[in-house]
């Protein structure tokens, strides 16, 4: 047990104050565009701070437990709690730099804060959802070897330009058929909402066929030139049994599947905002998105194609109980009709580092409607396409000086609830969420968007309540 004592910083009060207001007011960690399905969001937004003050190293002191022992989930999928350790590839050597600042592991500790190699081992044991282990180091600031070093100047040099100029391209040639195709056309505005979705006719069929190829396209370019895809059948006994063993034994008599068994939504593991450009080549389904991406140049348009459901984040109104109902009535809408756009839920509602499974909230089960479960994994050798604790130029920038990149998806079969999954969302959510650990071999955390929110604040000297860490 690791005992870590907080002691005063008053000489650099007022600095470490704006770092914290800045970083806890506006969500930079999330991609684009992130999934808010759910009434449960407003109440995460709100308990941030109060999470904060209780576990991220706060008031006099903080005992940090590592039991041995390791829960089961189904004997199988591995859980890990917000107080378990887990295990680390490689240790951490503390470094002086010329700054006066403590270099640890890979990153810099930057402001007066200074922490221990031992307290980071803590804290990277108990947040090592969002701990990267690519060469680059945990925000991509990592000492590189002499051969990483040309490869990236290299890249930089070459892939980065040609990439970037071919990316703009596409997004500019999407762009403009989606502005012909949306040129006599008024949005549908219901609901406090704008999309055009439910546009039908040629028009429609246009603006879906094109923009599943161009999303392939662009993914090509990132250096994505093959995508490995897998559909596997779990064990029956892990699903609803009724609408697993009746859906087969229908297919195999060969009879038209019945609107019974159409998925209302695609739920998926979450690790960065490539998982969107992915999701769009293989389906183009709607996704929830924040308000102000509406109005980005150039994206703001494609995301009202795509029939995105926009929030408004961080805010307290009573305006998320109707963006709950908007995603709820979607989701009943694309169970009953085919040519209505299914949703594209992240339940985990933040990324990781795609070797766990963060809690799921309920929004993408209260319409009680069938789910398509997605796993995705990102393979890699030098740079992981995860995207946590590093930022969203670097990641970019690095992602596109990377020669190729590689993505595995697994597709599981339509998850069809049970009457009892039907009267509890949460029985379903974890249900569901058991499947895919179980079935994409990732561990269970109990962690999520809060303690994200802390490991982040850490790792840019932000500490709550403006005090600096030391090692007791």
């Amino acid at each position: 047990m690791t005992q870590i004592f907080i002691m005063d910083s008053e000489q650099n009060q007022k600095k470490m104050e704006e770092k914290n207001t800045e970083l806890l007011s506006s969500d930079q960690t999330q991609p684009l565009l992130e999934n808010e399905n759910s009434v449960a969001a407003v109440e995460e937004a709100s308990t941030v701070t109060a999470a904060i003050k209780q576990d991220s190293l706060t008031m006099k002191k903080i005992e940090l437990d590592s039991p041995s022992s390791k829960f089961i989930v189904g004997d199988q999928a591995p859980l890990l709690s917000k107080s378990q350790k887990f295990p680390l590839s490689h240790e951490f050597e503390p470094s002086p730099s010329s700054d006066g600042e403590k270099k640890v592991d890979s990153f810099t500790v930057q402001g007066s804060a200074t922490v221990s190699s031992e307290a980071l081992k803590e804290m990277e044991a108990k947040y090592a959802a969002f701990l990267r282990h690519d060469i680059y180091g945990t925000m991509g600031r990592g000492p590189l070897p002499l051969k990483e070093k040309a490869l990236l100047l290299f890249g930089l040099i070459i892939l980065l330009p040609i990439r970037m100029v071919s990316g703009f391209i596409i997004l500019l040639t999407y762009y403009l058929i989606c502005r012909l195709c949306t040129l006599f056309s008024a949005p549908n505005r219901e609901d406090d909402q704008e999309d055009y979705a439910h546009m039908s006719g040629v028009r429609r069929t246009i603006i879906v066929l094109s923009g599943r190829f161009l999303s392939r396209a662009l993914f090509f370019t990132l250096g994505f030139y093959w995508i490995t895809e897998t559909r596997r059948i779990p064990d029956p006994a892990t699903q609803s049994q009724d609408g697993l063993c009746a859906k087969e034994v229908r297919e195999n008599e060969g009879e038209a599947e019945d609107s019974s068994y159409q998925p209302g939504a695609i739920v998926s593991n979450h690790i960065s905002y490539l998982d969107i450009l992915y999701h769009m080549s293989a389906s183009f389904p709607s996704f929830v998105a924040k308000r102000s991406v509406a109005r980005l140049p150039l994206v703001g348009l494609i995301s009202k194609c795509l029939g995105c459901v926009y929030v408004q984040r961080e805010s307290k109104s009573s305006d998320f109980k109707g963006v709950s109902g908007v995603v709820t009535e979607r989701l009943e809408a694309a169970h009953h009709s085919k040519l209505a756009p299914m949703m594209m839920l992240f339940p985990e509602g933040t990324t990781t580092n795609g070797d766990f499974l963060l809690p799921f909230k309920t929004g993408a089960f209260l319409a009680r409607t069938p789910v398509l479960p997605v796993i995705l994994r990102y393979p890699y050798q030098r740079f992981s396409p995860a995207w946590d604790t590093i930022s969203g130029v670097r990641h970019v920038v690095l992602l596109l000086c990377q020669f190729v990149n590689y993505l595995e998806v697994i597709r599981l079969p339509v998850y069809c609830p049970s009457e009892e999954e039907k009267n509890d969302p949460k029985l379903y959510a974890n249900n569901v969420r058991k499947l895919m650990a179980l079935e994409g071999n990732l561990t269970m955390s109990d962690i999520g968007l809060p303690e994200k929110r802390i490991y982040h604040a850490a790792l840019h000297g932000c500490f709550p309540d403006n005090k600096s860490v030391v090692e007791g």
